[in-house]
């Protein structure tokens, strides 16, 4: 089951949260620190409160296995862009011991749904390029390259 997250999900959200920058981490450790996260307690608690930052949770067998941070942004007032709005993917993390058990793909597809349910003109996100498994999903999700982050690192 697909749901929006609640405060009694924070605990769990946080160990994901951890699984996920620990991946990061493993493909750039130069700039993202092991055993740290991107979010604590309190930061939670605001993104779950705020209707533009909603979080959705797949919950099973009363486990939360993975969830969806999301941002709804406003283009209205870019004047020169066509859409009103657009939803940003700013997080997925499927718990390492359930991955390949379709959770990622429930999720991205309640997260598609609920964009075109707020009328949103497209789903976006960026994924780390030492991440060849989250690329893949996407990809098999059917997204497309929208636009290319390039570094140089000093």
């Amino acid at each position: 089951m697909i749901r929006k997250a609640k405060e009694n999900d924070i605990p769990r959200i946080l160990e994901l949260l951890s699984q996920v920058n620990d991946v990061h981490a493993e493909g750039r450790p130069d700039f993202f620190k092991k055993g740290q996260r991107k979010y604590e307690e309190a930061e939670l608690k605001n993104i779950l409160n705020d209707d533009v930052t909603p979080v959705f949770v797949c919950e099973e067998d009363g486990d939360v296995k993975g969830y969806a941070f999301c941002v709804i942004q406003d283009l209205s007032k870019c004047s020169n862009l066509h859409p009103d709005k657009s939803l940003y993917i700013d997080d997925i993390c499927v718990d390492e011991k359930y991955r390949r058990h379709g959770v990622g793909k429930k999720l991205y597809d309640y997260v598609i749904q609920y964009a075109k349910d707020k009328n949103c003109f497209n789903v976006t996100l960026n994924v780390w390029d030492k991440n060849p498994e989250a690329k893949a999903f996407y990809e098999n999700m059917g997204m497309k390259v929208q636009k290319v982050c390039m570094e140089v690192v000093l």
